[in-house]
């Protein structure tokens, strides 16, 4: 047997090991080839093209990278209903200072300025509104369910206050660059999700910040005795959280080259969707990258063959919250019986 032929029979066997070792990881791929197939055969004219898979590759990245903004609270046993909210009060800011920065007939240089002075302000604004977050559940411990419901009500109030509800036109053209257009056959927003997905699965599993997560998620109490700083590792994520909610409302607000307070208000139900399908425990200490992409593939492919089928986004969001329903039953179901297996 050649080397090559070593290392390819090598290969598979470490995945399969992988895959074995996460019967959800496992189970997500066998649902997202079956709702693949299924809407291949449904709609084979439609679904099976070219432009499907580059509008797919559009839509995706925007709750794709808010459903990795979610995950990471979730690993401390946390949640963040405040992301949208987060998204679109970064976005608006975003918007304005682009608006009140780049002058009518601004040169090249002028307006890549103005644009990076915008991403620098909505990341920041990502950071505080995350840092907020953090703090009233590390330091005041407010249940974070409740925290962010609270924050999400703020950070809207906020965007609709500054624009009065209005939707804020008028982007440069070079700004909408991160939404609309492509790299190769590769559009920008989704070498974006993937760049963040890669840096993710890194961040989790290569850095000591990522097992200190694992950990306080498994168990804060023995997390804290074994030296970690609990508060400082909740402000950080939830900061992190944030910081990556902005970056999807850049990224919205790119598409639509506009700003609004509540763009993807079902967003948020599709990001917590997304996690749970993903396999992220929501009690914390588990969940990996591989499962967020497959569940962000699953979904988006319901999304499009939906669509192509003709059913009506109300009919969508019934959907949704049945599947939330059931993948949270089934989960629970096999860890209960994985867990009855070790006793």
């Amino acid at each position: 047997m050649s080397s090559n032929e070593t290392r390819i029979d090598l290969a598979k066997f470490s995945f399969l090991r992988y895959m074995s070792r996460d019967g959800n990881l496992m189970r997500l791929v066998l649902i997202t080839a079956a709702i693949f197939a299924l809407m291949s055969i449904l709609s084979p004219d439609r679904f099976l093209t070219f432009d499907n898979f580059d509008s797919m590759a559009y839509q995706f990245p925007e709750f794709g990278i808010l459903s990795l903004a979610m995950m990471i609270t979730m690993l401390t046993g946390g949640i963040d209903l405040s992301i949208v909210g987060i998204a679109n009060l970064s976005g608006v800011f975003a918007a304005l200072m682009m608006l009140h920065t780049i002058p009518d007939g601004a040169s090249t240089s002028q307006i890549l300025t103005g644009i990076m002075a915008a991403v620098l302000l909505a990341m920041a604004t990502g950071a505080g509104c995350g840092f907020i977050n953090g703090l009233l559940i590390a330091k005041i411990n407010i249940p974070p369910i409740l925290a962010t419901l609270g924050t999400m009500q703020f950070f809207t109030g906020i965007a609709i206050v500054v624009t009065k509800g209005y939707a804020i036109f008028g982007l440069p053209d070079q700004f909408s660059f991160i939404g609309n257009e492509a790299i190769g056959i590769f559009p920008v927003p989704f070498l974006i999700f993937a760049a963040f997905a890669w840096l993710f699965s890194l961040l989790l599993n290569k850095t000591g910040y990522g097992t200190k997560l694992y950990m306080m998620g498994t168990n804060a109490t023995a997390a804290k005795f074994s030296g970690i700083n609990n508060t400082m590792m909740l402000v950080k994520t939830y900061m992190l959280s944030g910081l990556v909610a902005a970056l999807a409302g850049l990224v919205i607000v790119a598409r639509t080259n506009s700003a609004k307070a509540d763009y993807g208000t079902s967003y948020t139900l599709q990001a917590i969707l997304i996690a749970v399908m993903g396999g992220v425990n929501p009690n914390g200490g588990f969940g990996t990258i591989a499962g967020i992409v497959l569940a962000v593939l699953t979904l988006q492919f319901l999304s499009s063959g939906f669509n192509m089928l003709g059913f009506s986004n109300f009919f969508k969001d019934f959907i949704w919250g049945a599947v939330l329903i059931f993948i949270m039953v089934v989960n629970f179901i096999f860890n209960n019986r994985r867990a009855k297996r070790r006793k």
